[in-house]
């Protein structure tokens, strides 16, 4: 599969709206890992996120073999370093933390991984990633030692992407963190979308149905649904 992108940008360009279910390796039992799919391809979800900020990459490559057997939907890859890459994903979220100063992850983890990324066929997305603060501290902040962006300062935060989308990053991402208290402000994700022509995915703290419809209405193309699922598999029932 090597038109991911692609078919996101023909999403966005007919205002077809994107859900992405982030699954976390480090939460996930491989003997749930079927009835989860199963679920999954029962809702709205039209793409598969794989990863997690502290996942050691153990059982990476059998979990995905297991989502592949039993869907149809594109597998991406949302590594929070290179050990959570593998070759059985259809692509990658090449992330760069834009929000951050740590050079590991604006670009040493990158460098590191391109041996690894070398010796497959993953579909590679550049993606400038962005995390707001959301009333506590989220593993993204622990793990990256980065603190995450004022959620009242929309002009600095979309600023921030348009130099993302500069740079030449292919997706902009926008994140509370997992389990975040606060999801990304609505007036954030319309300041960012009127700023950035390339397509914005919008996750963290996203609780409801209509907190993805609110995200929808005020600018984001994808929505990520993580905590939310793994509470409650049912969450789109």
């Amino acid at each position: 599969m090597k038109a991911i992108y692609q078919n996101i940008l023909s999403a966005k360009s007919q205002h077809k709206k994107l859900v992405a279910i982030l699954l976390d390796p480090d939460k996930l039992d491989l003997e749930q890992a079927k009835e989860l799919v199963l679920k999954i391809n029962q809702s709205p979800a039209t793409h598969i996120f794989v990863g997690g900020s502290s996942f050691n990459g153990n059982h990476l490559c059998d979990l995905i073999r297991i989502l592949k057997r039993n869907t149809q939907l594109p597998i991406l890859l949302f590594p929070g370093n290179s050990k959570q890459i593998s070759a059985e994903a259809d692509g990658i979220l090449f992330l760069q933390l834009l929000s951050g100063r740590n050079p590991d992850y604006l670009i040493e983890h990158q460098v590191d991984s391109v041996p690894v990324l070398e010796k497959t066929a993953l579909e590679i997305i550049s993606t400038g990633y962005i995390l707001i603060e959301s009333g506590g501290e989220t593993a993204v902040e622990r793990v990256s030692k980065t603190k995450p962006l004022d959620r009242n300062n929309h002009d600095y935060v979309s600023q921030t992407a348009k130099a993302g989308e500069l740079i030449g990053n292919k997706l902009i991402y926008l994140e509370a963190g997992s389990g975040a208290k606060n999801a990304v402000p609505l007036e954030m994700i319309s300041n960012v979308a009127k700023r950035i022509s390339i397509p914005l995915i919008v996750g963290g703290g996203i609780r409801s149905k209509k907190a993805i419809d609110d995200a929808f209405n005020a600018g984001a193309d994808m929505v990520v649904i993580g905590t939310a699922f793994e509470n409650d598999i049912n969450f789109f029932d």
